[in-house]
């Protein structure tokens, strides 16, 4: 499943490589969730900003926290499903 999150931090020189801390308002109670910035996990080739929103995917537990295993930016499209989804939530 898709979720949209908000880039809170960019870790570049993080142990296991460059990565980032997103927050999910439908997934609040996760805390922060971690995506590598690999191009094997985040799908686009310019690294996001802080703020930046973004679609997270295939959520997995660490013994960190939560880490989501395919990232990449909000498109158009997305605005149209998240209006669907909002629809189908208010009948």
């Amino acid at each position: 499943m898709n979720y949209q999150a908000v880039v809170e931090k960019i870790v570049p020189g993080g142990r296991h490589g460059p990565y980032a801390v997103a927050r999910c308002d439908e997934l609040s109670n996760l805390g922060p969730i971690t995506f590598s910035l690999k191009p094997e996990v985040w799908e686009e080739k310019a690294w996001p900003e802080t703020g930046t929103v973004i679609i997270i995917s295939n959520l997995t537990k660490k013994r960190a926290g939560w880490r989501a295993t395919s990232a990449r930016f909000f498109q158009p499209a997305d605005e149209q499903q998240s209006k669907e989804k909002e629809g189908q939530s208010n009948e």
